[in-house]
């Protein structure tokens, strides 16, 4: 395998990732992104990504924030996934990170704490010991878990948002910013306010096309 990073997503979240690849002397070659309307970012190649079909000998990150664009994007793709760690973030020897996750500068991960696949753990978010983060989450800025939460996948936690010790957050809900959460949160639901109540329930039709 070449020793080459592709990103996919031509975005800002795409900014953010180069800046984190670069604290750690990494550089990425190309940016692919299926309706690119620009044609460099910080003087990278932008090219459309039907223009680079086999990807099996490089290394990508999917650099899109939307969390279901983001797996669908993920299950198409034959390649190798790498993990972006910003030399800013403090991270236990005992977590696990797994491929395609993004940790951004001030974050803090503790002790035996899982990350799955494919996440966002973005400025300054603090995920105490013994989290569970499924695949595809977003965990937002300055978010702050506590001690034995865990995130099911494709959940987003907006900016700001508190989760007490122990809570379930289910697959695919959302969490508002500044929420504060003191109970569990059933799959696809939308919590908000403080403390964090359901409002509504996301659509899963889309979602469910992407679990199987």
């Amino acid at each position: 395998m070449e020793n080459k990073i592709y990103l996919y997503g031509a975005s800002g979240h795409c900014k953010v990732i180069v800046d984190i690849l670069e604290s750690n002397n990494e550089s990425v070659e190309v940016v692919l992104d299926d309706n690119p309307s620009i044609e460099t970012i910080f003087g990278i190649l932008v090219l459309h990504s039907k223009e680079r079909k086999n990807l099996s000998e490089i290394k990508m990150i999917v650099s899109i924030g939307d969390n279901a664009v983001r797996k669908k994007i993920v299950l198409r793709l034959n390649t190798n996934f790498h993990i972006a760690i910003h030399k800013k973030a403090i991270i236990s020897k005992s977590a696990r990170i797994e491929e395609g996750t993004v940790v951004m500068a001030g974050a803090i991960i503790n002790h035996s704490t899982t990350i799955g696949k494919h996440c966002i753990i973005n400025t300054g978010a603090v995920i105490e010991h013994d989290c569970i983060i499924q695949n595809y989450v977003h965990i937002s800025p300055n978010v702050s878990l506590a001690g034995n939460v865990s995130v099911g996948e494709g959940s987003h936690i907006g900016i700001g948002a508190s989760v007490i010790q122990g809570i379930k957050i289910g697959k695919w809900a959302t969490i508002g910013g500044g929420t504060v959460l003191i109970k569990d949160v059933p799959d696809y639901a939308v919590v908000v306010g403080n403390p964090g109540k359901i409002i509504k329930y996301n659509e899963p039709q889309t979602i469910h096309l992407l679990e199987y």
